[in-house]
């Protein structure tokens, strides 16, 4: 069939009338195409052309295509020679031909390639296969498709390049490609496709500098090119070249700054009269937003999160009066928030979190009766919070964290039905926490910490019935836990730590799943022992006193002697255990914990058995051990051969003894004496989190990665600023990281530990772990709480990339920090295992996540101390990642 292998014109004849027909074939000769064949036999060739090219490109489709089980598309002979192949399903042909114009196999869950002979389809002008599971290269011959005015194929695995001359289809309007593999730039080319209406290249992996040439098309309606690689800087002329542009998506693609002109957000943007989304999100734009801004009269959502903008927000952002959905986070923008955003009536979602936004938060933002998202968190913004805030009907969404308001909280006495997320963190609010909030009845997250509270917590916060996570804590709230909350059935999170409550913590409904990390901090609680707290005892009866007594007193005493006397015989009787025990008496390092002694640590370990070595460090070794309680611990014995050793057990000894927090390795007790020196500390059942990073069994996802530096962070918050005298770890690592059963990372190793008494830096001997020294301790021994803040920025980067800073590719003047820093796509760091797990998820959110990590990472472990951050700062930044993630996660992304 030479037809199907020539030119597609062959297969053009119209299968018609015999006037037509005739025409045909007088045209055939009248073209000198040589001796012709008698006219019946043109006939019969030109309705064999029309029909049977179609029918065999529609077969040949079908053989590079598979279905699953359930599928009922090929079923009852359809698709078949037996039938019309213009009654196939999918298949739309012409009345007057019979030839195919349409193809529509979407959402069919098809897996296979696209077959090059769907070029032979020549009257095709639809072609729809989105949804489904193509994958291979897309075949050059469908720009054959002359007639062609929708090309679908979003949402596929197709790999390769789009082909070069897919500008021969001259008519084509519709063209959209998004969420595949394709690679390779942007033809140039398609900047001279005249009719080109609808462009969507999302969500691929295309590469090179920005395509300026699509802007040449000014028939364009639509762009989407956001999540790419591309570079370079935005087209000066872009409102002049796309007159009728109604949609804009060029977010979190590479663009570059150094141009301060193309790499700003052109000045005549104000032009695009139809424009009605501008997303400019997640690149590298700089410079102002212009006031032109404000023309832009048909907005209804513009995104400029994510960028370096600087100077302060157009007072002609009012006159944006259709916008519905305003982002501006994540930026350098100043100045006060203008009143003129309350003139957009439309309002639906305002974000300006991230920015320098000093000054007030205006009155007028309470009569934006439609806004349901309010983000103003990670600001400078002071005064108090408006009280008509509070009378916006459809809030879901209020977050004011990280701010410095001020004064008490005065909501509105009105029922707010639908608010489902609060969070008014890290404040300076005082005065009573409202009872009002305990009727917003939609509320699931509610987070008032680390602000001044007083009184007690609300009677009426256990009608909130759907709350999940609850945060009170770090505030002066005083009184008892209302016995109310227990009827939460659904709260999952509860934080009431360091305030001032008193009383006994209620056990019923969710205070059984929750921890003594929910209630440290308050002296006068009282309850079940697994909280913390001593039992609560009533005072009512002469009786219960004499008890107190003795309990307090005499109990003590009694039981003391009989541990002594137990002591001196058992240290007299060597029967028990095969080791020699050594016969001076058993001394105690100066901290206030449980007596073990030296016996039931031989007992419990079966005598220091291999079987129960859980490994070795730098100065002795580690057992898991049972005591005899049944409580399991872990026994760090002192080998006490190696030099230094005795130096670091008593420098862990007076580092253990003054501190004291969820996410530091809790000590149990200590044994010493010249001739055996043993810590017993706190198992932790997931052991290190370098078996969870290296170990192929393994895989954390990303809520868990992030939670885990969250924890360290907090861990290294209270040793640098959480006590009057600062510690300075010195060797924090993966392998000094330990998990709990819950994963909950806890802070271990204190063997070289520095406490800094007056100055904030010290001198000494360098000691610790290649890879994760700061280069000031390596070279001078300069330890300062800079060093721990160096090896956190070493360890988040080899947390996100599944590489040690030992790794063998990394020699020479390259190491890991340098390896991040140098490359233009840092998404190419991020390990694959991660990346597997999260698949599916947004990949928008997820690099903008992953983004903000690494360069967390890198300005942790800057060269210079200075350039580094602070510990609160760190701590501010992870929750702030954290807090995005948990968002995304509950919106379903």
């Amino acid at each position: 069939m030479w037809w199907n292998h020539g030119s597609p014109h062959t297969c053009q004849l119209p299968q018609t009338t015999k006037s037509t027909k005739h025409r045909t074939y007088e045209i055939m000769k009248s073209k000198s195409y040589g001796p012709l064949p008698p006219q019946p036999c043109i006939l019969h060739l030109t309705e064999s052309s029309n029909n049977f090219t179609d029918q065999s490109a529609l077969l040949a489709f079908k053989s590079k295509i598979s279905f699953g089980p359930n599928d009922t598309v090929f079923s009852a002979g359809n698709w078949s020679t037996t039938t019309n192949f213009c009654e196939w399903f999918g298949v739309s042909c012409s009345r007057r031909r019979q030839r195919v114009t349409a193809l529509n196999l979407s959402y069919m869950g098809i897996r296979g390639t696209v077959s090059p002979h769907i070029g032979n389809l020549s009257f095709l002008i639809s072609l729809d296969l989105t949804n489904n599971s193509f994958y291979g290269f897309l075949p050059h011959e469908i720009s054959h498709l002359r007639r062609l005015r929708k090309l679908q194929l979003s949402n596929n695995l197709l790999e390769g390049s789009i082909p070069p001359n897919i500008h021969n289809c001259q008519k084509l309007r519709h063209f959209s490609l998004e969420r595949n593999k394709l690679n390779g730039t942007i033809p140039s080319s398609l900047g001279n496709m005249s009719s080109l209406e609808f462009l969507n290249l999302r969500t691929n992996s295309l590469t090179g500098p920005y395509p300026l040439a699509i802007f040449n098309s000014s028939s364009l309606m639509a762009i989407y090119i956001s999540d790419n690689h591309f570079s370079g800087t935005l087209p000066i002329d872009l409102c002049s070249s796309c007159p009728h542009l109604q949609q804009l998506y060029v977010s979190y693609n590479e663009f570059s700054d150094h141009c301060q002109i193309k790499g700003q957000i052109p000045m005549e943007i104000g032009s695009l009269k139809n424009l009605n989304t501008l997303l400019l999100n997640g690149n590298g734009l700089t410079g102002t937003i212009p006031s032109t801004i404000g023309g832009l009269e048909s907005l209804n959502t513009l995104l400029l999160n994510g960028n370096s903008l600087t100077g302060t927000i157009p007072s002609t952002i009012g006159g944006l009066e259709s916008l519905q959905r305003l982002y501006l986070g994540e930026n350098k923008i100043e100045g006060f928030i203008p009143e003129q955003l309350c003139q957009i009536k439309n309002l639906g979602e305002l974000s300006l979190s991230n920015n320098r936004i000093s000054g007030y938060i205006p009155d007028c933002i309470g009569n934006l009766n439609l806004l349901k998202r309010l983000n103003l968190s990670s600001n400078q913004l002071s005064s108090s919070i408006p009280s008509n805030l509070w009378s916006i009907e459809n809030l879901l969404f209020l977050d004011l964290s990280w701010n410095s308001l001020s004064g008490p909280l005065s909501p509105n006495l009105r029922k707010i039905d639908v608010i489902e997320y609060i969070n008014l963190s890290h404040n300076q609010i005082t005065g009573n926490v409202p009872s009002i909030i305990g009727s917003f009845e939609s509320l699931r997250y509610l987070d008032l910490s680390k602000n001044s509270f007083q009184g007690d917590i609300p009677q009426s916060f256990g009608q909130l019935k759907g709350l999940d996570q609850l945060d009170l804590s770090n505030n002066n709230l005083s009184g008892e836990i209302p016995k109310s909350l227990g009827a939460i059935r659904y709260l999952k999170y509860l934080n009431l730590s360091f305030n001032k409550l008193s009383g006994e913590i209620p056990s019923s409904g969710p205070f059984a799943n929750f921890t003594a990390e929910s209630f440290i901090g308050n002296e006068a609680l009282c309850g079940n022992p697994i909280f913390g707290v001593p039992p609560c005892t009533s005072p009512s009866s002469h009786g219960s006193r004499v008890k107190q007594i003795l309990l307090i007193y005499v109990v003590p005493v009694i039981a003391s002697l009989i541990i002594f006397a137990a002591l001196v015989t058992m240290l007299r009787r060597d029967r028990q255990c095969n080791m020699h025990i050594p016969s001076l008496p058993i001394t105690l390092c100066e901290v206030d914990h449980r007596m073990i002694s030296y016996q039931e640590l031989c007992c419990g370990t079966n005598n220091f058995c291999e079987s129960n070595l859980l490994g070795t460090g730098g100065f002795g070794f580690v057992y898991k051990g049972i005591l005899s309680d049944g409580t399991i611990v872990v026994v760090k014995v002192l080998n006490q051969q190696l030099e230094g050793a005795f130096r670091s057990f008593d420098a862990e000894c007076k580092v253990l003894r003054s501190i004291r927090h969820r996410n530091l390795v809790k000590v149990i007790s200590t044994c010493s004496n010249p001739e055996f020196r043993a810590l017993v500390l706190q198992y932790m059942s997931n052991g290190s989190l370098e078996r969870w990073l290296y170990s192929h069994n393994y895989c954390l996802n990303l809520v868990q990665r992030v939670s885990i530096m969250m924890d360290v962070a907090l861990a290294l918050e209270y040793l640098h600023n959480g006590r009057s005298e600062s510690v300075v770890h010195c060797d924090l690592k993966h392998s000094n990281i330990l998990l709990d059963e819950d994963l909950v990372a806890h802070v271990g190793d204190f063997g070289i530990a520095k406490i800094l008494v007056e100055n904030d830096t010290t001198q000494t001997q360098t000691i610790g772990t290649i890879g994760y020294i700061a280069p000031e301790y390596g070279s001078e021994g300069r330890v300062s709480t800079k060093c721990d803040i160096y090896s956190y920025g070493i360890i988040l980067l080899e947390i996100f990339t599944r590489k040690k800073p030992t790794d063998k590719n990394f020699v020479g003047e390259l190491n890991m920090r340098q390896w991040i820093a140098s490359l233009p796509d840092r998404m190419k760091v991020v390990d694959d295992g991660l990346l597997n797990i999260e698949d599916g998820r947004d990949v928008t959110a997820m690099k903008t996540i992953l983004s903000s990590i690494l360069e967390l990472g890198l300005r942790c472990s800057e060269e210079l101390p200075d350039e580094r951050l602070d510990i609160k700062d760190v701590v501010t930044q992870v929750n702030k990642i954290k807090l995005a993630i948990l968002g995304n996660r509950k919106n379903g992304v």
